[in-house]
Order: C-alpha cells, then sequence, then structure tokens
C-alpha cells in the first residue's frame, strides 16, 4: 500500500480525440418592402419575378440567410450579422447566393466539411412547390453540399399569416475535415 505521499500513478494513456458532428441552427425573418417599392423578391437563391420584395440590407433572402446562419452555428463562427454586418458596405444588396457560398467557404476554411443543411420557409407566399426543384438544386449549388427546401404556412396565424413578411428555420451538420495523408 502506499501512503498519499507517494508519488503519483502514471498519467492515463492519451485517447485519440473523437470527432462527432456538430449541428446549428439559423433563423432570419424580413417584412415585405412597400408593394409600390419595386424591389424584387429574391428567394431560396432564385428570382421570384412579379413577387414584391423582402426589405433588407442585402437582398433579404430569408432561406439563404437562415443557411448561413445554421452553418456559422454550426462551426462556432457567430452568425450572419457577425460576418456579414451592416457597417460593411461590401455585403448591401449582395445576394444571397453570395453570402451562402462565402458562409459554406467561411466554413470549410475554419477546417470543418459540411454534411448537410435542411431548410423551410414559412410564410403565406410566394407559392414554392412550382419551383422546389430548382430553388434545392441553386441551394445546393452555392453550399457545395446537399441542401434540403421545404416551405410551409401558418394557416393565416401571425404576421406571416397575414403577409407581412417571410421566415425561414435552418439546420445545419459539419464535420472536421480529414486530415491529409502524408505519401
Amino acid at each position: 500500500m502506499t501512503s498519499p505521499d507517494a508519488s503519483p500513478a502514471a498519467a492515463p494513456a492519451a485517447h485519440p480525440a473523437v470527432v462527432i458532428p456538430r449541428t446549428g441552427i439559423g433563423t432570419d425573418v424580413h417584412a415585405f418592402a412597400a408593394p409600390d417599392s419595386g424591389t424584387p423578391l429574391r428567394l431560396a437563391c432564385l428570382d421570384w419575378p412579379g413577387e414584391t420584395g423582402l426589405a433588407g440590407h442585402s437582398d433579404g433572402d430569408v432561406v439563404a440567410h437562415a443557411c448561413c446562419d445554421a452553418l456559422f452555428s454550426a462551426a462556432a463562427l457567430g452568425d450572419l450579422g457577425s460576418n456579414f454586418g451592416t457597417a460593411e458596405p461590401q455585403w448591401k444588396g449582395a445576394a444571397g447566393s453570395a453570402l451562402l457560398a462565402e458562409a459554406a467557404r467561411r466554413v470549410r476554411a475554419a477546417g470543418f466539411e459540411i454534411g448537410n443543411i435542411a431548410v423551410q420557409l414559412v410564410g403565406e407566399r410566394p407559392r414554392i412547390a412550382p419551383r422546389m426543384a430548382e430553388a434545392t438544386a441553386a441551394l445546393t449549388q452555392a453550399v457545395g453540399a446537399p441542401v434540403h427546401f421545404s416551405a410551409t404556412t401558418t394557416d393565416h396565424l401571425g404576421f406571416l399569416g397575414r403577409a407581412e413578411g417571410l421566415l425561414a428555420i435552418a439546420t445545419a451538420l459539419v464535420h472536421a475535415a480529414e486530415a491529409p495523408t502524408r505519401a
């Protein structure tokens, strides 16, 4: 039996770090611009001719913005505002597709691979179903990883039901990038 004054036992063997996926969540909401403003609707990285756009510092694309927030959350890189703030003039009027591609680039530069993103739009208009596949493809292209896009309404409840704006909610899955193998 050793006394309490005895030398400490050997430290336990180091275990390799376990790499687990990381998830993030993101939301974005914007009010519709005034109907006579001439603001075009940009949503899910697509133009929606004939629809009134959303008010915002960039193009107001709530779907792309929620995806950015989810990616930044998963990689612990802040949020949309800390990455593309209103104080940074280069992002004024920026397309959601450009923001989303840049968010994906920053996540990868931080050492992560993007597994996928799921994003849901909540609002009464526009009708999404006819362009769902096109929007999914545009989002996936901007991220360079699978994006699943869906939409729903609030059965005319609240500001979304009164068609005063749109909301999007997204989740993202990222994982540590593989270390390069040495030849």
